[in-house]
């Protein structure tokens, strides 16, 4: 079974895509070799992207609902959770790294054209997008609990109703 995603994990990976993306471009400026800049191709593929990964868990969703006859692949529903928190921990990943690439030219003293700026924070939009993508994919892919389970009825009362 695989665990959901928490919240703490997605902002320390974003912390640390943050720290990385900014000590990056330290170290390329202190060298004398040019900075990363995002390109909008990137924030293209990431929507891209989030858009496969929801598509790819609305037959899961459908199917452990009762609305739809046929019956999923389990193996083909796991890699698709699997891909969905791939996706969330990506989104995370670089939408603290670009968002401290675009910070960082913020804070020089010489500013860059608006479009670099801008640029980098349409493609943390992407990544934040492909995040929330991953997290609703992973929700979809979420199989309701049995009615014969144990651990999902309520507790009789002494009388025996419900």
């Amino acid at each position: 079974m695989v665990a959901r995603t928490s919240a703490l994990h997605l902002v320390t990976i974003a912390a640390a895509g943050g720290a990385v993306g900014w000590l990056l471009e330290v170290l390329l400026t202190a060298s004398g070799n040019p900075i990363v800049l995002p390109s909008i191709a990137l924030a293209v593929s990431l929507f891209l992207i989030a858009v496969i990964v929801v598509v790819l868990a609305v037959p899961i969703y459908r199917s452990s609902r009762g609305l739809r006859k046929e019956r999923v692949n389990p193996f083909f529903a796991l890699r698709v959770v699997v891909l969905a928190k791939a996706s969330s921990f990506a989104g995370a990943l670089l939408g603290g790294a670009t968002l401290a690439i675009a910070f960082y030219l913020l804070s020089r003293t010489i500013t860059p054209s608006s479009g670099t700026v801008a640029t980098s924070f349409v493609v943390s939009g992407g990544a934040v997008v492909l995040l929330i993508a991953g997290l609703v994919a992973e929700r979809l892919c979420t199989i309701p609990p049995d009615d014969d389970d144990p651990s999902s009825q309520r507790p009789m009362d002494p009388q025996g109703a419900a």
